[in-house]
């Protein structure tokens, strides 16, 4: 009977059965729920300090900002250096200031300012993390297994989208916002130490250094030239910078619209990570081999989602809305990242995933502004309405400018 089970274990999540990845995987569990708890906790702390839409959608200006304007020397440097010599570092150093945050919460003396500059330090960490973090997965499981790696990665992340929100709402409730710093100062103590244990096969490291904006240039034109990374990092580009605006957004619903407080606000979050902890195992489970259709599919389900939520204003009824939503956006998100990793040669990898991120997270800054902005003029429904909109009418749009090259979706 264990027999069975292990081997049904191993053909659904053979990503799990390589060492170094399983000790990443482990290690990125605890971490990733004190990521969220931060995330949490500093945009509910914002709005409880300024009251203000446009001020929360500024926090994410700055702490996205960073991977916006350098993403792409990121990628250059990620090209040219060990991905796992990297993480320690940026691991190391996002620890210290999560510690900071919390130390300058606790003295009842925290000011606007203080948490913009500390989220502008963690986006200049995030910049580089990321697109390392991302590429680094295929030097653990190798390529056969990276789309299962993938789904399994994005499993924890939202797995963490629950349990995150959800504890950090109950620790601010009683503790207030310093402890959730805290304890995600400490969480970063586990993936360092599986970083330490992980031994990634040896990727190609770009030898020939050309100047930063020369590699940067090679990197973009490498994606340019081939359809199976032009096409999906355009529809990320759409989605990223007016889709995936929830975390700006639920906060500001919860409060005006469904009248909730912090344990409101949440347990949305939470909901939204259910979805997409749900999404992310069906990925796992049965997507060995993802297209780009899929990707249209999950552009489409979370622009429809987030335009029929816009119309409800009951707790009850938003909550599956929220759940499609969570799932649609991870169905989209994966794929995307595994199709692009897929068709990326080693060379390039850093390059070709620091697009991603500035095409998923750089676009947020782009993003909060215009829904911050819009909800503090027009409401949050009307702010959750555009999104979708918007996002949904440049996905069409991409589809139409497709139309003369069909082959390429199917590619």
């Amino acid at each position: 009977m264990a027999g069975i089970m292990l081997n049904r274990l191993e053909r659904n999540f053979p990503a799990l059965f390589h060492k170094s990845f399983r000790y990443f995987w482990l290690g990125q569990i605890i971490s990733v729920i004190g990521t969220w708890m931060q995330r949490t906790a500093q945009q509910w702390l914002v709005y409880s300090l300024t009251k203000s839409a446009f001020l929360l959608g500024l926090l994410g200006v700055a702490q996205f900002g960073p991977m916006l304007l350098f993403s792409l020397f990121a990628g250059v440097i990620i090209d040219r250096y060990s991905k796992k010599k990297i993480l320690i570092i940026t691991q190391i150093t996002m620890m210290a200031q999560a510690v900071i945050l919390a130390a300058i919460v606790w003295s009842g003396k925290a000011e606007y300012w203080q948490i913009i500059v500390l989220a502008l330090v963690f986006g200049f960490l995030m910049t580089v993390d990321m697109p390392s973090r991302q590429s680094f997965v295929i030097e653990l499981v190798g390529r056969k297994d990276l789309p299962n790696a993938i789904a399994l990665n994005s499993s924890v992340f939202n797995f963490a989208r629950i349990a995150g929100p959800a504890l950090s709402a109950v620790l601010m409730a009683r503790y207030g916002a310093a402890l959730c710093f805290f304890l995600n100062g400490i969480s970063f103590i586990p993936v360092i130490f599986s970083l330490i244990l992980t031994k990634p096969v040896a990727a190609k490291i770009q030898k020939e250094r050309k100047n930063i904006i020369a590699g940067i240039h090679d990197g973009i034109m490498y994606i340019w030239r081939l359809p199976s990374l032009r096409i999906p990092i355009l529809a990320l580009l759409a989605i990223g910078a007016f889709a995936i605006n929830m975390e700006v957004i639920i906060p500001v619903f919860a409060d005006r619209v469904l009248g909730l407080g912090v344990h409101g606000y949440g347990f949305l979050l939470s909901a939204m990570g259910f979805g997409s902890l749900i999404g992310a195992l069906f990925v796992a489970a049965r997507v060995r081999i993802p297209k780009q259709s899929i990707i249209f599919l999950g552009a489409f389900l979370i622009c429809l989602f987030e335009i029929i939520a816009s119309f409800l204003h009951n707790y009850y009824l938003v909550m599956p809305a929220v759940i499609l939503i969570g799932f649609s956006n991870v169905l989209f998100l994966t794929s995307v990242n595994s199709i692009i990793q897929l068709n990326s040669s080693d060379e390039y990898r850093g390059r070709v995933m620091s697009v991603y991120a500035l095409s998923n997270n750089g676009m947020t800054p782009l993003g909060n502004f215009f829904a911050g902005s819009i909800m503090e003029v027009f409401g949050a429904s009307i702010g959750l309405f555009m999104c979708g909109g918007v996002a949904g009418i440049l996905v069409i749009l991409l589809l139409v400018w497709m139309g003369k090259s069909h082959h390429e979706l199917l590619e």
